[in-house]
């Protein structure tokens, strides 16, 4: 079999798993669909470890191959094609995307049990991780486009699965906005890079590249940034970052399948797959790792503020893409893609350990109204401790090695660079901070209520089901979550997808240890042959040195906050009252909303209305309407003179003669 021909079935398995459960839900019985969707995600899975050793066999330098299936699009100069590009990088990707996308589907079995639209979730689900694919296996940039259209898409309905709770239309909509932002974005790229190269495709794009754009030539600068627009939409990279927190009103397996397989990695990917072009205009490449930096930065100060566990998990994945878009923008690829890799494994644990605690809630998502869940809730502990020490970037666990990988680099490649590096150990700070903000606050301390419940056998579940935003109440009918709660302790699903992604956070880093393993690197080195920054590795030393820094780090980040919230948990309250600026900034997010609101909103708003006008009254009364009349009175006026007597006609054609007459005669004078 050809490396190809498995990269056609990873793509179809979940496409037939979409339109299998699409057109059969009503016929499907109990959690049928839901099995039935993880077991085609899961054969994409095994199809891309087909690949994956099928591409292992060709030598490094015949590791790029492509595959059509038909022609797309011949017309005005575009020759298109149903094209796939099988390399390492795709292949690197679909193996991510589909691996943890199984678990994700997995734990999905047992969470959305008595949901009403149980089938939909997982056509919708199905739909997301193929579009996702789709993105990643694309050889150009229409097949690209569709990819992109078709993860946005998949967004919003899932944002919007509970389609009777108002702040989850509201937020799917503000996803597909944002994202539509990004598409044109993407799409204005495209253009520019076709009108100068005369083709879609990556491979001839990206050589015809070198010859017609001169090094950091304004045009390409330009192409690049529009690029790099959509990159921002899709992983939520400042100042497009405002849907991601309020995607959080979806089921939380659709957070952790956006947070950490699908859709926020897709911008990572785009800057890694374009890398000759943003290498060959360094200035757009500096930029949008500035982007990430700002990104890493203020997220993690968000996340130190707000209180909502699964929003704090959300602000942690901006600020981590934010590495990874620092690590892609500035060639550190293997780096970058190493800890999309890692993060992919403790975001999703993350996300189902929220998931679970949040069960034991029954729906409850603030901190504030949790505590004491260590002993209730032993093996959510367990995991969310994994992934939290995963995350804050703790030996020997796998963040630790892919996050202080990039900024060994970042100080390998000094100059300013080495500043980002500064920032971007800052945020290592942060990171652990708030992390085990969230882990001594929701585990440790006095138990609440339905941690106490728990302990003595019995599963809270709220007597008036209420949206855990605005406190409205709601009922357990189709378009509303079910009436029920599941926690891992007791859903096997559940358990055995967080085990799974526990033991990744746990060893997945050793797939690149300085001067033991490069494995990454060794494996995504074929794509990246054309890249001098793709050399400039640091050396085993340097590399060692900034992992004991990021070390000693995360240890001071993580006893910081147990200072704060377990040893004298009365001085949380203390800091926000003496840093009541810095504190009121955070918990509103660095009013970015409102800011969106003042420049964007209310400015679209205003000229909505005043079209409203010019079409109402300007054209409808005073052009259209106008017109309209003129040639109703003209016409009335004619029917008049229409009397059908003869002498009114003679009358008439004399006053005519005898006009015309004058007219000569005084032009004659």
């Amino acid at each position: 079999m050809d490396p190809t021909t498995s990269a056609w079935l990873v793509l179809l398995c979940p496409l037939v798993g979409t339109v299998v459960i699409g057109l059969g839900f009503s016929r499907l019985p109990g959690r049928l669909s839901g099995w039935l969707g993880t077991g085609m995600i899961a054969l994409s899975f095994a199809f891309a470890v087909v690949t994956l050793v099928l591409l292992l066999s060709h030598t490094p330098i015949h590791r790029q191959l492509t595959s059509s299936l038909w022609r797309y699009d011949v017309s005005t100069g575009v020759d298109s094609s149903v094209q796939i590009l099988v390399d390492p990088l795709s292949v690197f990707m679909i193996l991510v995307v589909s691996g943890v996308s199984a678990l994700i589907h997995l734990y999905s079995v047992a969470y959305l049990t008595s949901d009403r639209g149980y089938a939909r979730y997982f056509a919708y689900l199905n739909f997301f991780v193929f579009a996702m694919l789709l993105l990643v296996l694309a050889g150009n940039f229409l097949i690209l486009i569709v990819g992109w259209a078709g993860v946005g898409f998949a967004s919003y309905a899932l944002i919007s699965f509970w389609y009777r709770r108002r702040t989850a239309t509201g937020a799917g909509i503000k996803a597909f906005l944002v994202n539509v932002v990004g598409d044109v974005g993407l799409v204005l790229g495209t253009f520019i890079l076709f009108l100068h190269t005369h083709s879609v495709d990556y491979l001839r794009v990206f050589h015809a590249s070198r010859l017609v754009f001169a090094h950091d030539s304004p045009t390409l600068v330009i192409a690049c940034l529009l690029l790099g627009v959509g990159a921002f939409a899709k992983s939520a990279q400042i100042p497009l970052h405002t849907w991601l927190p309020d995607a959080m009103e979806g089921p939380t397996p659709v957070s952790a399948l956006i947070h950490a397989a699908t859709m926020v990695t897709a911008g990572v990917y785009l800057i890694a797959r374009m890398h000759p072009l943003f290498e060959h205009a360094p200035t757009a490449g500096d930029i949008t790792a500035i982007g990430g930096c700002l990104t890493l930065l203020i997220a993690a100060t968000i996340g130190l503020a707000v209180v909502d566990i699964k929003r704090v998990i959300a602000y942690s994945t901006m600020s981590q893409i934010g590495y990874m878009m620092m690590a892609v923008s500035l060639g550190a690829y293997s780096a970058g893609l190493f800890h999309l890799m890692t993060h992919a494994f403790f975001k999703a644990l993350l996300f189902m350990a929220a998931g679970s605690l949040i069960g034991a809630m029954a729906g409850n998502q603030s901190l504030d109204r949790m505590g004491g869940f260590r002993k209730a809730m032993p093996f959510t502990f367990l995991c969310f401790v994994v992934g939290g020490l995963a995350l804050a970037g703790l030996p020997p666990f796998s963040g630790w090695l892919s996050k202080d990988d990039i900024l060994a680099f970042l100080d390998h490649r000094g100059g300013g660079f080495f500043v980002l590096g500064i920032f971007g150990y800052i945020g290592a700070f942060l990171t652990a901070l708030y992390t085990f903000r969230m882990i001594f606050r929701a585990f440790f301390g006095e138990p609440v209520p339905e941690a106490r419940s728990l302990q003595e056998g019995h599963l809270a579940h709220a007597e008036v089901p209420t949206n855990p935003l605005t406190g409205e109440q709601e009922d357990a009918d189709v378009g509303f979550p079910g009436p029920e709660h599941h926690i891992a302790e007791r859903d096997v699903p559940m358990k055995a997808a967080m085990t799974v992604l526990a033991i990744l956070a746990v060893v997945g880093g050793v797939l690149q240890i300085p001067g033991i393993d490069a494995g990454i690197e060794r494996f995504l080195r074929p794509t990246f042959a054309d890249s001098h920054l793709a050399r400039l590795l640091p050396s085993t030393s340097s590399d060692w040195i900034g992992l004991a820094i990021g070390a000693a780090i995360a240890v001071i980040g993580i006893a910081t906050a147990y200072r704060i919230w377990v040893v004298a948990p009365g001085s949380a309250a203390k800091i926000r009252s003496r840093f009541a600026p810095l504190y009121t900034l955070f918990v509103n997010k660095w009013y970015f909303d409102e800011l969106i609101d003042v420049l964007v909103v209310r400015p679209a708003l205003m000229v909505g209305r005043l079209a409203e006008v010019l079409e109402r009254i300007v054209i409808a009364r005073g052009l259209t309407g106008g017109t309209v009349a003129a040639v109703r009175a003209g016409s009335a006026a004619v029917r008049r003179a229409q009397t059908g007597f003869v002498r009114y006609y003679a009358a008439g054609m004399v006053v005519f003669i005898a006009g015309v007459t004058l007219y000569f005669l005084v032009r004659s004078t």
